[in-house]
């Protein structure tokens, strides 16, 4: 049956169609698979070209099998039809295919709908500024496209476009209402799938040679804080992530820790600062040592790591403080104690023949402790990324061979010295230092500023910090990771901050990204307490927002409404001016019919009124060429003419 024709798509309103797929799926091709990119934009280019040539579209015989194989590549490429990168690649699949099958004005308002539907799955993968800069341009696009599509100017696109701008800033007040009024919830308005952080990056539950050095490489954020007081001191600076007491060789893992009641004892006075999470899929929070305030939702485990209830899945604000001096858990559980002497048996005895020989012949874990430091201050140890690869003996291949180690080759062998001379210890993970932005005051830690220590347990005191890599690298706690290393063996984000102009232009750039994810994206339920608080609305509840918005929207939809229909005509200069000779005719006893032409008017004043009708003919000529030509008269001529009339 062929398509009714006034339901037949117009065949210049088909580019419009083909822009709205190519602008909402070419961000995913950042992240889909290379095949399933080139598929979709074969598809594209294969629909754009049988519209140029006006060919007939392919039928159900062919479209049926291109969907079978897209779907089993999508199928085979995922191992699943569903979750968050299969179900876009599908939509994306859909998108290219529906441009295939435009017959009619329906199919044209399936590609509008799938494009508004579209540019929500982008969040799903970034919430950056340029995305939402590219997202407000597709909805303009998409918006012109729908005028287009329901009668707008077939010639005129530039009319096309300034109209859709006209409508997307009419929903700017309701956006902006929306967005400040709506009752907000904590966490997302979706969940998330499972695969929706497989792509995070950050510190791991375990340890082995290599893993912090490669995450170094890294120069995405891992958090910011925002001290209230003064900046504390670089070395002071200790982000506490995983515990980690179980090795069996070559990898440290972390032992299973359960909430346990605060077993710290502050010695200074607490300083407080807000820290903002960036997502990394597991639960710890990255404190700053030693923690005293907590946030709600939290706790302390008994390794005195600050975990939330569920991994951290989103960016998220935590207000916390932390006393720098402090004393943590001076009574252990045996138990625990006993956990870190373990070594495994039969490996590193050169490390094991050192460590015996400490504690026969030193009296004191303090005394034993000096000889590990000292070892690593009067030996040729280096610090680098370039460690070259240890054995099976992996601790005395570093102590007495390479000796040539990032941090983790550090903490490990310290802890592996203390456990083989009697003193518990264990290797703790986190991040070091960071920098300050100076344009918005907030500490920037990164990936590459990831890092490992050491704690030693000792009477009386609990546990104890030591960092074996200050020994052998100072620069790298006092004033970063970028001037403790050779220029050689910094990594590319690091380079690139040793310059003044990049790093001038990047901290610009992270003070914009920041005032974006603290003020837009982080526009959580307190901040929305926060603001209505200061406009004179301290008990706004979620009753309240719904019937303060209702309102709202209501009042802007009556605005618009009267702005729209109190529009005032615009009179045609050549217009105004044919009036007035009209007028001038009525003034001489002529009536004038309004349905009446021009040159018929003429025609019967030529037989009714020959006195008038020489003048008169002068005036239609100057009119229809002013308003009517297709080169427009001179205003100026059918002035002149309309004041010669008798």
């Amino acid at each position: 049956m062929s398509t009714p024709a006034r339901e037949a798509l117009e065949h210049n309103a088909t580019p419009w169609l083909f822009g709205v797929a190519a602008l909402t799926t070419a961000p995913h091709f950042l992240h889909q698979p290379y095949w399933l990119s080139a598929f979709a934009s074969l598809v594209l280019l294969w629909g754009f070209r049988l519209w140029q040539r006006d060919l007939r579209l392919p039928g159900r015989w062919l479209m049926i099998p291109l969907v079978i194989v897209g779907c089993a590549g999508i199928l085979f490429e995922f191992r699943t039809l569903l979750g968050r990168d299969a179900g876009v690649a599908m939509l994306v699949m859909f998108m290219a295919m529906k441009l295939l099958e435009l017959k009619s004005r329906r199919d044209a308002m399936v590609v509008i709908t799938l494009g508004y539907f579209l540019l929500l799955t982008h969040y799903f993968y970034s919430q950056s500024i340029f995305t939402g800069l590219w997202l407000l341009t597709a909805t303009w696009l998409i918006t012109a496209a729908l005028v287009r599509l329901h009668g707008g100017p077939a010639s005129r696109w530039r009319a096309t476009l300034r109209y859709a701008a006209q409508l997307c800033l009419q929903a700017l007040p309701f956006m902006l209402a929306l967005y400040l009024l709506f009752p907000r919830i904590s966490g997302p308005l979706w969940g998330l799938p499972q695969d929706a952080l497989s792509a995070k990056t950050g510190l791991s539950e375990q340890m082995s040679p290599g893993s912090i050095a490669n995450l170094v490489q890294s120069g995405e954020i891992a958090f910011r804080v925002h001290f209230d007081g003064p900046l504390p001191a670089s070395d002071k600076l200790y982000w506490r992530g995983p515990v980690m007491e179980d090795f069996d060789g070559t990898t440290w893992r972390q032992a299973t820790a359960r909430s346990a009641p605060e077993r710290v004892e502050a010695r200074s006075p607490p300083i407080t600062y807000q820290t903002t999470l960036e997502a990394h899929n597991q639960r710890w929070l990255l404190a700053l040592d030693a923690p005293t305030t907590l946030p709600a939702d939290t706790f302390l485990n008994s390794r005195m790591t600050v975990n939330a209830r569920q991994p951290i899945s989103q960016r998220q604000r935590f207000q916390l403080a932390a006393s720098l001096d402090y004393r943590f858990n001076p009574q252990e559980a045996p138990a625990v104690l006993r956990r870190n002497l373990l070594l495994p048996s039969g490996l590193n005895p050169q490390s094991a023949r050192l460590a015996a020989t400490w504690r026969e012949r030193e009296k004191t874990p303090l005394a034993i402790i000096e000889q590990a430091l000292r070892l690593f201050a009067s030996r040729d140890f280096a610090y680098t990324l370039q460690a070259p690869l240890l054995g099976t003996d992996a601790i005395d291949d570093f102590l007495f061979r390479s000796q040539r180690g990032f941090c983790e080759h550090y903490a490990a062998a310290f802890v592996v010295l203390m456990r083989g001379a009697g003193i518990p210890a264990r290797v703790v993970g986190g991040y070091q230092g960071g920098e300050r932005n100076p344009l918005d005051g907030y500490l920037v830690v990164r990936q590459s500023d990831a890092h490992a220590w050491s704690e030693v347990w000792l009477e009386q005191q609990g546990w104890v910090r030591y960092d074996p890599t200050a020994v052998v690298a100072p620069a790298r706690l006092e004033s970063g990771l970028s001037n403790a290393l050779p220029f050689a063996e910094l990594p590319p984000a690091l380079v690139r901050l040793r310059s003044d102009l990049m790093r001038n232009l990047r901290h610009r750039w992270e003070a914009i990204n920041n005032a974006w994810n603290q003020q837009v994206l982080g526009y959580d339920p307190l901040r929305q307490r926060e603001l209505l608080a200061r406009l004179g609305w301290p008990d706004a509840d979620w009753a309240k927002l719904a019937g303060a918005l209702a309102v709202a929207c209501a009042g802007l939809l009556a605005v618009v409404t009267a702005w729209t229909l109190y529009q005032r005509p615009e009179h045609d200069p050549a217009l105004r001016l044919w009036h007035k000779a009209l007028r001038h005719l009525h003034r001489r006893q002529v009536n004038c019919a309004p349905w009446e032409t021009p040159r018929a008017l003429a025609r019967r004043l030529d037989s009714e009124r020959p006195e008038l009708a020489a003048a008169f003919d002068r005036v239609v000529e100057a009119y229809l060429q002013a308003r009517y030509g297709k080169v427009p008269g001179d205003l100026k001529t059918l002035r002149e003419r309309v004041a010669q009339l008798p």
